[in-house]
């Protein structure tokens, strides 16, 4: 990684953090840290499970219940455990905390037009458009990927989903009792392996192989979320894959897919895989592909 770009990077989060006033202990100057206004933001009208706020902000169990604590103290919101199931705590905004996340709105408002004010027209336009893409590419190097049980429930909710999309997209349906298998043990080692994309700890894409020793290895299963798209994950996936398969003795990969998946079609071809013969009867196929791989 070149050392310019990490230095470029660390320049950037000074200085914005300087600009939003992240740096304040009273951040937007209502008597609290940034982090615990971030909090009542996230928490929202509709209330939230304390896991699931904590699995968004990646942030630790200790502090966590630290701020809620303190927020709590301010009259800002309550943290009930649910009847039903002691292991789960709900954080709801109380009718004082709405007013305040309505003025926290007010006051951001108030600051991001603080910074375009300044600037003309253009210089206001192309800082809308880098900050969107800042943000983009933040949340592209947020997502996680690694190899996860095929038969888990999160596995199993994507490739449900995949298979809903190509029942939508494909214009004879699609059923996957007519496709050619990747069962749940085609994709569990040593036969194969089934890699999961999260963004804040939610499946956000899968993509897996399955690995014939000797032969060429097929990939199988490739999907990302309509919410993450435009963020390079199929390529990363696609990356990740064929790693995977080099690391186990892998020459080859091939895979097949449908004349309407063009996305698809044009990220294969970028990455090198050139289109050969069909080399199985796959109903639902329009196009074979097959790379080599160094």
């Amino acid at each position: 990684m070149a050392a310019g770009s990490v230095e470029r990077l660390r320049r950037f989060h000074r200085t914005v953090t300087e600009r939003i006033g992240a740096l304040e202990s009273e951040y937007l100057g209502r008597y609290r840290p940034l982090g615990e206004s971030r909090l009542l933001w996230e928490i929202g009208r509709e209330g939230v499970d304390v896991r699931d706020l904590r699995r968004r902000l990646a942030l630790d169990s200790g502090y966590t219940s630290r701020m809620l604590r303190s927020l709590e103290a301010q009259g800002l919101l309550t943290v009930k455990t649910s009847a039903a199931d002691g292991r789960v705590r709900t954080a709801r905004l109380t009718a004082r905390g709405k007013r305040e996340v309505a003025e926290l709105d007010r006051l951001s408002d108030e600051l991001a037009s603080s910074i375009l004010e300044p600037l003309d027209e253009r210089q206001r336009a192309k800082l809308a458009d880098a900050a969107e893409t800042v943000r983009r590419l933040f949340e592209a190097s947020s997502i996680k990927v690694g190899p996860e049980p095929a038969d888990g429930a999160d596995a199993r909710w994507c490739i449900g989903q995949y298979f809903d999309e190509l029942g939508r997209r494909f214009e004879t349906g699609f059923d996957p009792a007519l496709s050619i298998p990747a069962a749940e043990a085609d994709m569990t080692p040593p036969h194969g392996v089934l890699l999961i994309a999260r963004l804040r700890g939610r499946p956000v894409g899968c993509g897996a192989l399955k690995l014939h020793p000797g032969e060429p290895t097929e990939l199988k299963r490739m999907w990302v979320d309509p919410s993450a798209r435009g963020l390079g994950l199929g390529r990363r996936l696609l990356r990740e894959l064929e790693q995977h398969a080099a690391n186990a003795g892998a020459t080859t990969i091939r895979l097949e897919t449908n004349g309407s998946l063009t996305e698809a079609i044009a990220l294969y071809r970028s990455a090198g895989y050139d289109e050969v013969p069909a080399f199985n009867d796959e109903p639902y196929a329009h196009h074979w592909f097959e790379k080599r791989l160094s």
